[in-house]
């Protein structure tokens, strides 16, 4: 399926039906998909856990290119929290990943933030930035901090 025809599947979604989409193309290693889910523009970026920052809608295609190589990312969002405005939507997620190791199928957990602008074509990606976590970050800490950084 051409872009433009995922594109047209997706246009007048939601923030979340395109997170849904970029988490369904992760899972199927569905390159024209997850590329689908990104603004067409010259400065969206994305980082991997212990990666550069990679810049452009090029640069990152050869990015995941390069992951689904390996097979599809059996990534699933959990705990989102969610900060919306008029154009733009950040999702502050806790990603639980299934890796397969010598003992079988195991967990490993990554933090990421997804960043969304209303675009001409609907709501698209504009960043994607995943650090690594832990199953213990699944507890949230919610008190009230005294400083700020």
């Amino acid at each position: 399926m051409s872009k433009a025809k995922n594109q047209a599947a997706i246009v007048g979604g939601s923030a979340d039906d395109i997170e849904a989409a970029f988490y369904e193309a992760l899972q199927k290693g569905d390159i024209e998909k997850l590329m689908a889910c990104w603004a067409d523009e010259d400065e969206v970026v994305c980082v991997h856990p212990g990666g550069p920052r990679v810049v452009g809608t090029l640069a990152i295609r050869a990015a995941f290119d390069a992951m689904f190589s390996n097979g599809s990312i059996r990534a699933r969002p959990q705990q989102v929290r969610k900060v919306e405005s008029l154009t733009s939507v950040v999702h502050n997620v806790l990603e639980r990943i299934e890796v397969l190791t010598e003992g079988g199928p195991a967990h490993a957990y990554l933090l990421a933030t997804n960043v969304y602008h209303r675009t001409a074509q609907g709501w698209r990606m504009v960043a994607h930035h995943a650090s690594p976590g832990t199953q213990n970050q699944a507890q949230e800490h919610n008190a009230a901090s005294q400083v700020l950084h």
